[in-house]
């Protein structure tokens, strides 16, 4: 059994499993493959040779209470929101949700239980690991991959080629909450191109890791990471160049 609005358009050889549901206007290309137990929601694009996996939500609508915190000058509505959009031959994994206003390029691997809010897009050939949350207003390059458990907070971007590893947590708010004040300075992290972030990591707000610059397991990042340079410890501090044999112009 299947709930499937009229207005859907399916593509050739399309699989779709029991239980699911596809709202109206969805458009689903050639050779994709739905899970059970999967919901598509309304004005949702997805892509040619697709794979949904049982139990994962596509263009969820946001939930916002009144004490949720807004960067001044971000604030829209739902409706203002453009529907998801799943790029070809994605492998999109079970009881995740991505929500309405994502873009996800082609050939991204998004693993089970990974939540991807509003606003966000995902570059080419990047994988989310198993459990990964990508906050609002992101913008994730191509070939990133941000491994298991990692939390990336609202606002942030990450160039081309970074790395996340697992368990790594980003911050965007200085005041811990408290104070009307901290509504002016939100800001994520900057992480560019071909920048690693070790395992257990935390950055600090408004924090950027240049290009190639390196953070060691476990460190707290609480000042901005040279270019092609090794920071650790707590908090973080300049230990060593990036071995050249490391940096991405001899891989």
């Amino acid at each position: 059994m299947q709930y499937i609005h009229p207005s859907v358009r399916i593509g050739k050889d399309v699989k779709i499993g029991m239980f699911t549901v596809i709202h109206e206007d969805v458009e689903i290309g050639d050779g994709c493959v739905i899970g059970s137990n999967v919901v598509i929601h309304a004005g949702t694009k997805i892509g040619n040779f697709v794979r949904i996996d049982d139990g994962t939500v596509i263009g969820k609508m946001p939930m916002r209470s009144p004490r949720s915190a807004v960067k001044p000058g971000t604030e829209v509505s739902s409706t203002d929101l453009a529907p998801a959009y799943i790029g070809d031959w994605c492998l999109i994994g079970a009881a995740t949700v991505i929500y309405r206003g994502c873009h996800i390029g082609s050939r991204v691997l998004v693993a089970d239980l990974v939540t991807i809010r509003e606003r966000t897009t995902i570059g080419e050939e990047s994988i989310i690991g198993r459990g990964v949350a990508v906050e609002n207003y992101c913008c994730i390059g191509k070939r990133c991959k941000i491994e298991t458990n990692a939390y990336i907070t609202a606002y942030s971007e990450l160039e081309d080629d970074v790395f996340i590893a697992p368990g790594v947590v980003t911050s965007n708010d200085n005041f811990a909450g408290r104070g009307k004040e901290r509504f002016k300075y939100f800001k994520g992290v900057t992480v560019k191109r071909g920048g690693r972030i070790g395992a257990q990591a935390t950055i600090l707000p408004g924090k950027v890791i240049e290009e190639e610059g390196f953070v060691g397991a476990g460190s707290v990042v609480t000042r901005d990471v040279k270019a092609r340079k090794i920071y650790f410890g707590n908090p973080a501090r300049e230990i060593r160049d990036v071995p050249v044999e490391q940096l991405l112009e001899n891989q």
